[in-house]
This record gives structure tokens, C-alpha cells and sequence, in this order.
């Protein structure tokens, strides 16, 4: 498919529009909390399983990407998109319904916990908006772009796709 200048630009001011309404409504959730009947305190594993699931995607795209198999990569990178958008809207609508668990360890593990929660924080907001324009490259087959933009998104998006559930996992004891 052929991709206008004016179609390429469109989606690119979309993704900018898109990355500041996500970011806002992000970094508000926490003051914002929504009293609801149903308990969606299921949804951090949930999330957590998506987060990976993505992760898992990424790689598997990465291998057809390396075998020259741009159908398949397009495909495996379209799934890992909507699987972040069910994981975002899941992460929102948890935090605004679900009072916080705070880490309940000592020590060392402590430690370990925050230095990944807090780069799994910084560098997913920090991502957001490139992971978009990374994808838009490759739609709209701008492929020398989108190869420079991934060389370094794909990365830091793996990080963000393993660190989430392994915070996950060390938070597991404390919410019992």
C-alpha cells in the first residue's frame, strides 16, 4: 500500500495527540479513584500476563524480521500494538479502581524492586511516543526510518515487556 505525505503526516500528529492524552490520563490515575461494586484487582496479572505476551510477540517478530518475512513481522507487530492497547487500558483501569500495593520486603530485593520498577516507569513513558512513530514508519513503508528507529525501540520495548511482569511478580507476596 502507498502511503500519501499527507496520510504519513495525519498519523503522526495522531500519535503525538495520541501520546499526550496517554501520558496525561497516566500520570493522573493515581489521584484519580473510581468506587466500583467489582473488584478489578484481578486485572494486575492480567496485565502483567499482556505485558509479557507482548514481549514474547516482539521477539518472534524480531526473528521474522531477521528472515526477511515482512508480512509476518507486520502482522506479529500489529498484534503486539493491540495487545499494548488491552494492556493500557487494563494498567488505567486498575489503578483507578484498586488501592495500591505498596513493596513489602527489606532490603537488598528492595532495592532490586524500585531500580526496575522506577526504569520500567521512565523508560515506558519515555518509549510511548517513539514505539508509535516506530510503528508508523513501518506501516507507511518508510523502511529506512523505521530500521533506525527500531535498532534501539525494540530494546528498550523488551525491557519494558520483561521488567513489568517481573515487578509483578516480586509485589505478588505483598498482596496477600
Amino acid at each position: 500500500m502507498s502511503w500519501s505525505p499527507e496520510s504519513v503526516k495525519r498519523l503522526n500528529i495522531l500519535a503525538y495527540i495520541i501520546t499526550a492524552i496517554v501520558l496525561l490520563v497516566v500520570a493522573s490515575m493515581r489521584q484519580i479513584k473510581i468506587e466500583s461494586s467489582i473488584d478489578f484487582s484481578f486485572l494486575a496479572g492480567f496485565h502483567s500476563s499482556l505485558n509479557a505476551f507482548t514481549g514474547v510477540l516482539l521477539i518472534i517478530a524480531y526473528i521474522f524480521i531477521r528472515k526477511k518475512n515482512i508480512p509476518r513481522h507486520r502482522q506479529l507487530m500489529s498484534a503486539a500494538m493491540i495487545s499494548s492497547l488491552v494492556f493500557l487500558i487494563s494498567y488505567v483501569l486498575y489503578h483507578i479502581t484498586t488501592p495500591e500495593v505498596r513493596f513489602c520486603k527489606e532490603g537488598a530485593i528492595r532495592t532490586l524492586y524500585f531500580v526496575l520498577l522506577i526504569t520500567h516507569i521512565i523508560l515506558s513513558a519515555l518509549a510511548f511516543p517513539f514505539i508509535l512513530f516506530t510503528y508508523i514508519r513501518g506501516l507507511t513503508n518508510q523502511h529506512p526510518a523505521h530500521e533506525k528507529m527500531a535498532k534501539w525501540v525494540f530494546p528498550v520495548w523488551l525491557y519494558i515487556c520483561i521488567s513489568g511482569p517481573v515487578c509483578y511478580l516480586m509485589l505478588l507476596p505483598c498482596r496477600i
